[in-house]
């Protein structure tokens, strides 16, 4: 007998196979096929079969379809009668099966169609990624295109390849490639990145201008056409770090170090492509600095009557700048502009409309930056994106991390082409605080918090997923710009100091301009005679400048007020800690460390404590200099001398000092020989108090403040009665 084979090669690399025996009798041929129609009681040559395999192998160890379970289906599988073979089992069995068949005696092979010219490419795919522009602003329509040879290849083929573990694909021509490629992997990660992300999977694929991260992996792996040149000019800079900002403004009031005027460049190359991000450098760098230069800069733009650059988007340099910050930090808005933008118009929002009667058009016109506070931009809403903004800038961002709040509503919906999140930490609890800022800033970057809690939240949080927040990072470097203070010490001075101006809240501003116009009464009848009425004039000063800091240190009765002072102190004290750092805190007022302390204990923050009254003073140093306790709280007579401290790198001092030489002495703690790190020093001013007039008149008559420290002093001529009357007028 002969084993024939029928095979018949269709388009689409399909092959159908039709085996049967043949036996010769005399002159008569029969032919026996291995398949059987029911009814049929023919029988195969097993003998016959067995012997021809032993010399073909077993051809379903290549292509599995051409074998079937034996009798009862147990032992070892045989020939099928018939199979219908494609893509890559036709491959494999034309190029290893049918060779060996056509060379076995015994076996007639009767081939029919074409036979594919089955050969390895010589070239590795291309993957061409474009983007073509949406109905949506800021979204595009992503497409891909793998060709091999000139000839395309099917992506959703390659996809489905790619996700049943094969290690080959197979073109129409007969040209064939490896898919255990790591580009072809990446690209397929990739996009099950962009998929997962959207909000509707079934949609065409889509990429947002923000996701510069992912957009950068994806043009890695192949060639950008012409119909992405211009997404890709809108994010080549954030990319390759060489962006082209706006030029540094003549009318910015400060000299940028190096790390600030890389901040300044990347923020307005942001705002010059409608783009927003995150400020994120560590507290003391400088954030509300490089934020006015660029606001100096985008009105030094509109007033050159330069056109929208690039980008459709560009916001409109000639409006204003809405700054939203927490209320204690307003003030010091207004301060800083003042010091470093004098040349713009700045209005800072102190209370609702409506309160103070005043129509918010009016309010607002002419100003060149807005300032307010979250409560008030929450409670005037409809008045602030009622009118066009160059931008938003959020300050303290943590403020809006609650993506459930109304403060975030807020932010997310004001009209700006351009928003600006700073803070110091850009995270703290979990990611979807995070997700909360960059929906804000870059609302196309993670655009589903459903999606972004399934892909990267749940991995990273619960399962500690290490590539996937490593992937986070990535995706999120671009529109994030954070250094600490140990990356750019070398472009730092040795010491910086700043003064926080602290907005009393209203109950605690109401209660001391009462004692304050009672003190007043009772002090101006007796400035004339400073020596006959030291004492008086002393204790008025000192009841003065402690509710600065905390009305119950004067009426135990008022311990319902929250202390302004200690709300600013605690906001800084969220950043440090959880950056790492470490502070030295003085203040003049055991009493008022003793607040401190009440609170560091309720917000369970290690601290050391050392005053006047400490017995074990050598103890509780050694152990703030051998421990991890972030905070040391000293009073200014207990540790103004004879503390080396360089564990420290903050300094807080909570009320103004009299005496410079003292203030200087408590810095010099931690700014000392030894000290690797850069130091900050924080003095906290209550606006509008006492405190207030005593920092203006420190830099005219830096003498009186030894006198009021030393108290002996005051029957000098250096305090005069223009002296006291100015601490306690209006």
């Amino acid at each position: 007998p002969t084993l024939s084979l029928l095979a018949n090669y269709g388009g689409d690399h399909r092959l159908r196979l039709h085996w049967e025996w043949h036996y010769k009798s005399g002159n008569l041929v029969t032919a026996q096929p291995l398949w059987r129609h029911p009814g049929d009681h023919g029988y195969r040559d097993d003998p016959a079969e067995a012997r021809i395999l032993e010399a073909v192998g077993q051809p379903w160890d290549v292509v599995p379809a051409l074998g079937e379970s034996a009798t009862g289906g147990w032992g070892t599988p045989r020939l099928a009668g018939t199979a219908e073979l494609s893509g890559l089992d036709t491959l494999a069995f034309t190029e290893e099966v049918l060779p060996r068949l056509q060379n076995t005696a015994g076996v007639d092979v009767d081939t029919s169609g074409d036979i594919a010219d089955y050969r390895e490419a010589e070239e590795a795919p291309v993957v061409a990624i474009s983007t073509k522009a949406t109905d949506q602003r800021d979204w595009f329509d992503l497409g891909i295109v793998i060709t091999l040879e000139g000839q395309p290849v099917s992506f959703a083929a390659l996809f489905s390849a790619l996700a049943a573990g094969q290690t080959r694909m197979l073109l129409p021509s007969g040209a064939y490639f490896s898919l255990d490629l790591p580009e072809l992997h990446q690209l397929r990660a990739l996009i099950d990145e962009a998929r997962a992300l959207q909000d509707n999977k079934d949609a065409p694929l889509q990429i947002s201008r923000f996701q510069a991260g992912l957009w950068d992996e994806l043009a890695q792996l192949g060639i950008v056409d012409e119909q992405a040149a211009a997404w890709r000019e809108a994010v080549g800079g954030l990319l390759e770090g060489g962006v082209n900002g706006l030029p540094l403004p003549a009318t910015l009031n400060a000299d940028l170090r190096p790390y600030q005027l890389e901040g300044y460049n990347w923020l307005t190359f942001l705002y010059r492509h409608g783009l927003g991000g995150v400020l994120a450098d560590d507290m003391g760098l400088g954030k509300t600095v490089q934020a006015l230069a660029l606001m100096c800069a985008a009105k030094d733009h509109a007033a050159a009557g330069a056109a929208p650059v690039e980008d459709t988007a560009t916001p409109d340099g000639a409006a204003p700048f809405l700054v939203v910050a927490p209320t204690s930090v307003v003030g010091n808005w207004e301060a800083e502009a003042a010091r470093f933008a004098p040349g713009l118009t700045v209005r800072a929002i102190g209370e609702t409309f409506a309160k103070n009667g005043v129509d918010p058009a009016e309010a607002m016109a002419g100003a060149d930056i807005i300032i307010t506070s979250y409560a008030l931009f929450r409670i005037d809403y409809d008045a602030y994106a009622s009118r066009q903004w160059a931008g938003l800038v959020l300050d303290e961002a943590q403020f809006v991390k609650n993506h459930q709040s109304k403060a975030y509503q807020c932010a997310r919906k004001l009209p700006a082409a351009f928003k600006l999140a700073i803070t110091g930490t850009p995270l703290e609890n979990n990611l979807m605080e995070f997700w909360a800022l960059t929906s804000i800033v870059a609302p196309g970057l993670f655009a589903s918090p459903k999606r972004f809690a399934e892909y990267y939240q749940k991995p990273v949080e619960k399962n500690g997923d290490k590539g996937q927040l490593d992937k986070l990072r990535r995706r999120v470097r671009p529109l994030m710009m954070r250094r600490t203070k140990e990356q750019v010490i070398h472009d730092l001075p040795p010491k910086q100091e700043q003064i926080l101006e602290v907005v009393l809240n209203p109950r605690h501003q109401k209660v001391y301009q009462t004692h304050l116009q009672r003190e007043r009464q009772k002090i101006l009848g007796l400035i004339d005679d400073v020596n006959k009425n030291r004492f008086t004039i002393f204790q008025s000063l000192t009841l003065l400048r402690q509710l600065s800091l905390d009305a119950s240190l004067v009426d135990a009765s008022l311990s319902g007020v929250r202390s302004s002072k200690l709300d600013v102190l605690f906001e800084q004290l969220e950043d440090l800690v959880a950056e790492g750092h470490r502070a030295l805190i003085f203040s003049q007022f055991t009493g008022f460390l003793g607040k401190v302390r009440e609170r560091l204990v309720e917000e369970n923050i290690e601290f050391c404590y050392l005053d006047g009254g400490t017995r074990n003073r050598t103890d509780v140093v050694n152990e703030f200099k051998n421990g991890a306790a972030p905070v040391f709280l000293i009073s200014l007579k207990a540790g103004g001398f004879g503390l080396n401290l360089t564990e420290a790198d903050y300094v807080f001092l909570l009320d103004p000092w009299w005496n410079p030489a003292s203030e200087a002495q408590a810095v010099d703690r931690t700014h000392r020989i030894g000290q690797a790190r850069n130091v900050m020093v924080y003095r906290l001013v209550a606006k509008d108090t006492i405190e207030e007039k005593v920092m203006a008149l420190k830099a005219k008559k830096s003498q009186l403040f030894a006198d009021v420290m030393e108290g002996d002093a005051l029957s000098g001529g250096s305090l005069t009665a223009e002296d006291l009357a100015g601490l306690f007028n209006d």
